[in-house]
Parts: structure tokens; sequence; C-alpha cells
């Protein structure tokens, strides 16, 4: 019997392989797995190309990794850059990173993780003094109050749903804040129908109400805050009308919500990527978590604001330094933790700065970019633009699994690697609970792990001594290693040969704040209102989100579509009245057109959905011809849920 993990969101469902069978609480997602492994698209040889008017040949492994290197010798570092994803585990984000910031001295490297949580990252740097989930899924087994804002655990988060509606049995009380009535909000004591982009009135509705009616933790305000007077004036100057009309909820509504609040002893507020994705997406972090702050229900049991994770290892890439706004273990640029990482890696050519985010890396003609297990043309918004650019890079080198991502057709080099199932190594889920991938499948001979890959590029560069790594368990053991140099994180405790018998959950003795005097820090954030608007022309507002069959894009589960009953992939919602009045009808192809692009997609006729907005599942592939790429200006996260559209039929 081998014990493991799934690979697709960030709650980390375990499963066994008994007889050749996989066994486990899996959701649709995760039990397709049991499908994809050796799919027709898998990626089988190493294929290369001079120009993408070409077609592309075999080539040995050599001759590819040759290639690369040579081309990264001959790139200025500002043009090299390495895209990343949440779908790599800790082992091949640590050795990608090292050879990037530490022996290329490249900044440029990030993760896709930039376009779900990064938002939440700076929120909880700002606030509690470090990218640090204050709590743990048994948490909400505590909670009497459960607020669900722009999350749909029910579909992107399924077997966490199952435990909030096994919680529900026992009291704990449901509100789900989203401007559609999803799956998730029909298990709710409570749904708030907002506006998009209501979140931060409404979050600082319930402070103001909080601070006005001294319902707030007064010792916890004066001994353990930071700005709790600016806040106050800021919020006691806000008119209460105006912020009800900017969230869309009546007086009625909201006060119900206020009554159940106010009388929760413990309360959690989850989040994911409603608030996230958005060009003031640090600041509804903020808002949100002010909101645990002055009530003091932080760092207690049962309570606390709760990013939940999109990827099976984003918080593992975090940890691990895979973002370009920080260096490596959660530490920055300063000078101080630069010289601790030159010391740790033997290397003078550690970077000292900030590197290009995901979302800025085709916008600066770079020469070089190598791309593992993601997909930006997918995934990055307004496509069309992003198609021009990434044509402008001299070499682009796709890492992957699978073959035909939509990106793969701008790459001049592809290198199979190890999915799923066939790679050993960690991640580390939403809350802060490292477990271990096993291989329950032959490996396919000719693909690699990533972190192979990287070494074998890291010893082509004549880095052999510093990447001489013989198994993942070598790389995890360095990096654990390398995590004491952050004084706040013990995930050197962790030991990777029990780590399928007993995941490591990290930073279980940390119980106050992480800032340097040890207090957290309020934020007064106001509703700027800098999304893009509506128009007599594009009357109508574009979000989007996961449905419960698929993950992303369908990469692996659309060639099993006749051995699982999924649904529709290239759909978009449509509140019923709307319909009515563009004389659209149920499963009618439409064309749905923004500035930037244009899409078709079956209208799926709905009142559960706010008048005004149109949801389109990320499963379509060309939802990204629409949205803006508008960024936060701290994230650089963008605004994929709020875009303006108008529909044509066909």
């Amino acid at each position: 019997m081998l014990k493991s993990v799934c690979g697709y969101c960030g709650v980390g469902c375990a499963l066994e392989k008994r007889d050749e069978k996989l066994v486990g609480v899996l959701c649709a997602k995760g039990a397709s797995s049991l499908k994809i492994i050796n799919t027709s698209n898998r990626l089988r040889q190493p294929l290369i190309r001079d120009s993408i008017k070409e077609d592309f040949r075999e080539c040995s492994w050599d001759e590819a990794i040759s290639k690369i290197a040579t081309n990264i010798k001959n790139t200025p570092k500002d043009k090299l850059g390495f895209y990343l994803s949440g779908q790599l585990l800790s082992e091949d984000y640590y050795i990608a990173n090292k050879l990037s910031k530490g022996f290329l001295a490249c900044a440029n490297i990030d993760t896709n993780s930039r376009t779900c949580m990064a938002s939440a990252v700076v929120g909880y740097k700002k606030s509690i003094g470090a990218d640090f989930v204050p709590l743990r899924v048994p948490d909400i087994n505590k909670a009497n109050l459960l607020i669900l804002a722009g999350a749909n655990t029910a579909e992107s988060h399924v077997i966490l749903h199952n435990t909030i509606k096994k919680a529900k049995k026992s009291g704990l009380k449901v509100v789900v804040v989203d401007p559609r009535y999803t799956l998730t909000a029909k298990i709710a004591d409570i749904h708030m129908p907002i506006k998009v982009n209501g979140d931060i009135d409404f979050f600082n509705l319930i402070s103001k109400r909080l601070i006005e009616q001294n319902l707030y933790d007064e010792s916890f305000v004066q001994n353990k805050l930071n700005g709790f007077k600016s806040l106050k004036e800021n919020l006691i100057k806000l008119d209460e009308d105006e912020m009800l009309k900017n969230t869309g909820i009546s007086k009625e509504l909201f006060d119900e919500f206020f009554t159940l609040y106010k009388t929760s002893k413990n309360i959690i507020t989850a989040w994911t990527m409603g608030l996230n994705q958005s060009s003031q997406g640090v600041d509804k972090n903020l808002s949100l978590i002010n909101t645990h702050l002055i009530s003091g229900k932080i760092f207690k049991e049962g309570n606390g604001p709760f990013s939940l994770t999109g990827q099976p290892n984003a918080m593992g890439g975090r940890e691990v330094g895979g973002l370009s706004t920080m260096l490596a273990v959660h530490l920055g640029f300063d000078e101080e933790s630069v010289a601790k990482v030159k010391e740790f890696w033997g290397s003078e050519s550690v970077v000292d700065k900030v590197g290009l985010t995901a979302t800025q890396m085709l916008e600066v003609n770079l020469s070089t970019l190598i791309i593992s297990h993601t997909d930006p043309i997918y995934h990055l918004p307004n496509r069309a633009k992003n198609e021009k650019l990434i044509k402008d890079i001299g070499l682009v080198v796709e890492i992957n699994a699978y073959d035909d991502s939509q990106t793969s057709k701008y790459a001049h080099i592809k290198l199979p690697a190890l999915p799923w199932g066939e790679k050993e190594g960690t991640q580390t889920n939403l809350d802060r609970t490292i477990s271990k991938q096993q291989v329950l499948f032959e490996a396919l001979e000719s693909a690699k792990p990533d972190w192979e890959i990287f070494c074998m590029l890291a010893k082509e560069l004549g880095f052999e001594k510093e990447f001489d790594f013989n198994s993942p368990k070598d790389v995890f053991d360095e990096y654990k290693m390398m995590t004491k140099l952050n004084g706040y994180m013990d995930i050197c405790e962790a030991d990777y040969d029990k780590l399928s018998d007993e995941p490591f959950v990290w930073g279980q003795k940390i119980k106050d704040f992480l800032t340097p005097d040890k207090k957290g820090n309020l934020f007064f954030t106001e509703n700027r209102f800098l999304s893009e608007k509506i128009s007599d022309e594009f009357l109508l507002l574009l979000i989007t989100g996961r449905t419960r069959d698929q993950w992303h894009s369908g990469t692996k589960t659309r060639n099993v579509d006749k051995l699982l009953k999924h649904k529709e992939l290239e759909f978009f919602e449509i509140n019923t009245q709307d319909a009515k009045e563009l004389e659209i009808e149920q499963n009618q192809k439409v064309k749905i057109i923004s500035k930037r692009g244009e899409i078709i997609a079956h209208a799926k006729i709905s009142d559960d959905i706010n008048k005004g907005v149109v949801f389109v599942p990320i499963s379509h592939r060309g939802v990204n011809y629409l949205t803006d790429d508008l960024l936060d200006a701290e994230s650089f996260e963008p605004d994929y849920n709020h875009t303006a559209i108008r529909l044509i039929k066909i």
C-alpha cells in the first residue's frame, strides 16, 4: 500500500494505492486522476525548432539542455525569465529558485501564483507581518460563524466544502458573500448577493459598526494593534447608506447578518479569487483582515482570516521563495537576508532586488523565457496582446507533461516532465500542511521530474557541485535546513521519510504577530472604483471562476470526458431578466465581446446570478481574450473579475 496526496486544489486530500487501485475521499477532479496519466496529449520526447514557423523535431535531452544553457550564457540577466507554477513540488521550486536567484543573478523568477494568491500574500505580510495563514481547516469545527467571501468551495475546494457541511450539523452558521447564488450559497444560512467590487465597502461596514457600537476588543486593540486611531477616524466619516449602495445589499439583510455576526463568539472569514483577483485585491484583503484584528478574533481556535489556496503547492512555492517579490524561505531583499542566503548557498551572485512578476515578464522584451508546468498564454489577461508579445522572445522553453497547452505554439523547445502520480516530492496545502506525493504509476521513461531538469541545466552552466542532488529527498533536506535562516519557519523539523504517514504542519507554535514590534497593523482602505467601467457600448460585467469538474482549462480531463461525466466547459451564466431583454435563449450560442477581444459560449440562463453580471468559467480556454490586464498596484495581480462586456447573438 502506498499513501499519497491529490495534486489538484490546495486541500490536499489523502489517497492510497491498494491492489493497483486508488482509494480515498476524492471529488470529481481528484477521481479523474485515475484516468489522466497516459492520455493522448502526453508530451513524450524533447522537441526543438529554430522558429515558431517551423515544425518541431525530436531531439536528445543533451541537445535541448545545451541549447538552453548556451542561450542563458548569452542573455543579459535582466532579459532572462523563469515562469513557474503552483503545480510544481517544493523540490522543483527550490532548485529553480536557487539556480535563478542564487547563481545566475537573475531576479526574474515568478510563479502563476501571482495570478491567484499574490494579493493575499501582500495582505498577510502588511497586517500580521508575514505570509502566514493563522489558522487551519480543523478550526472550522470550532467556529460559530464562517463567512465565505468570493469563494465557491462547493466547486473549487469540494472536500473542504464537505467539512463545512458536516460542521453545520454541529451548529456552524455559514454566510456566503457572492454575486452568484452558487452551489456554496445553497447551503448558506444567509446569502449576501453583493455587487461586483463591493467587498471593501462590505468589510468596512462591519468594522464601522463594530467600532461605533463598541463591539471591538478594546484591550486587544490597545495592546496588540497599530493604526486603530486612523482607521476609526476614517471609518466614522463614511456614510453607511452609500456603503450599502456600493454593496448592493439591503439594510434589512445586512442587519440580519450583523446580528448573527455580533452574537458569534468564534468567526472565520475565508476567501479566494473573488477578492484576490482585483485592481484593489490587497485593499480587499486588508479590509477583511481588519475585522478580525479589531475584534481580536485571530490567533484563537475557531477564529481568523483564512485565504483558500487554489493550487496544490502554491503555498509551498511561496515558502520556498518562488515569487519574484521575495528571495527565499520568506526572506526579502534586505542586506541581512541577502547575506544569510549568500552564505548558505555559497554564492556571491545572489540577487538583492525584486524581479519581474509573471504579469510583467511578457511586457519587457525578454530574450529567454523558461516556463514550467503552466500556460501563460491561456491564463494571463488580455490574451491577444500576450500572443503578440511572446512572439518577440528569442527562446521560449516549455517544460510540461502535456503537449496541448495554449503556450505550446509559441515555444522553441519543449521538455517532457513527469506529472502527478509519476513523481515524488512534497507540497504544502492551504493550511500549512506539508505532505508527500508518491510515485503511484510507472513513470514515462523519456520524461523527468522538474527538479532534475533544472539540475541538468545548472550543471551544464557550470554549477556541478552546487546542484549535485540525486533525489527529491536530497533537495528537501537542503531546503528544510535553509528554513533555519528564518526565525519563525520550523520546516527544519519535518522528516521527509515520514511525510506520507505523518504530514507535517509548520508554524504550530506561532500564536502572535510576526511584525518587528509583535503588533498587528490596521490599514484603512476605501473603494476607489479603479476597475473597468460599464458603458453604453459594454453594459454588462464579466466575472470568472472555477466549476466543480474542471480545475483549470481541462488539459488533463478534456481527453477523458467520455469516461467521466463533466459539466459543459464553455458556457456563460446570465441573469434571466438580462437574457430576456437581449432575447437570448437557453443554450444559444452567443458572442461575448470586450474592448480586448471576443469569444463564443453557450448561454446558461439563471436567476442564480445578479442582474448585469455574466459568469464565464475558466474552463473556457478563450476567457482571457476578454479580461482586463489592469493590475493591483502592490500585488501585481490582475483584475479578472471586473470586465465590461457586451453580448451578440450568433
